[in-house]
């Protein structure tokens, strides 16, 4: 006979089911962590700057694919993880403005004479931070309560992750220059998922 657990034991899984959120949000700044780790620890190669400033733009990329792919998701297969949505979308945003401050920061020191004449001849750049423009109000109306003032127009707000997922697609091709077994799977998954708003929708009228 397998051991009684105590009342507070069995009500663990109750817990996380409620409060996914304080465990999932730590979770995915892991990444964020280990890049910041391995920078310090001299374990990012030779040009530890690009590396890390490179590194935090495929998080946001993988973030941002797993948002929208949530809502195909749902569709094709009965998967309902809207749920999560939010948290994939908030991700994105995070690392996203995290690879900027890299950019910014870490590449430039903050001199704007030199970032301004960088983006002047590196124009996916401007691509780029056209993109994270973009997910700003996404991320700061990502709650109830913009929800219930916003009513119809939230939902009309946030189709503008579309705009921002082709504008972030070109940036991430162009900082690559070519296709590679990098950069093809992850804008393989981002034609896929934009095609598949081509499709008959729902009716139930929840995807955005």
């Amino acid at each position: 006979m397998p051991p009684r657990l105590t009342p507070a034991v069995s009500e663990i899984p109750g817990v996380l089911q409620r409060h996914w959120r304080l465990v999932l949000y730590p979770v995915g700044m892991l990444p964020a962590a280990w890049l910041v780790w391995q920078g310090q620890h001299g374990a990012l190669g030779a040009d530890p700057v690009n590396v890390f400033e490179r590194l935090l733009g495929l998080w946001a990329f993988r973030f941002l694919l797993a948002c929208l792919a949530l809502a195909p998701l749902r569709r094709f297969t009965g998967l309902n993880l809207l749920r999560y949505r939010r948290l994939a979308g908030l991700l994105a945003f995070f690392y996203a403005g995290l690879h900027l401050l890299a950019y910014v920061g870490l590449d430039h020191g903050f001199d704007w004479s030199v970032l301004w004449a960088d983006m002047m001849h590196r124009y996916f750049i401007i691509l780029g931070m056209s993109a994270l423009v973009l997910l700003i109000p996404l991320a700061l109306t990502s709650n109830a309560l913009s929800m219930r003032l916003l009513k119809r127009r939230w939902k009309f707000l946030h189709r503008l992750i579309y705009p921002a997922a082709i504008l972030a697609g070109i940036h991430f091709f162009l900082s690559f220059k070519t296709l590679n077994s990098v950069s093809a799977p992850y804008l393989a998954a981002l034609a896929l998922i934009l095609l598949s708003r081509l499709l008959p929708r729902s009716r139930t009228g929840n995807e955005v």
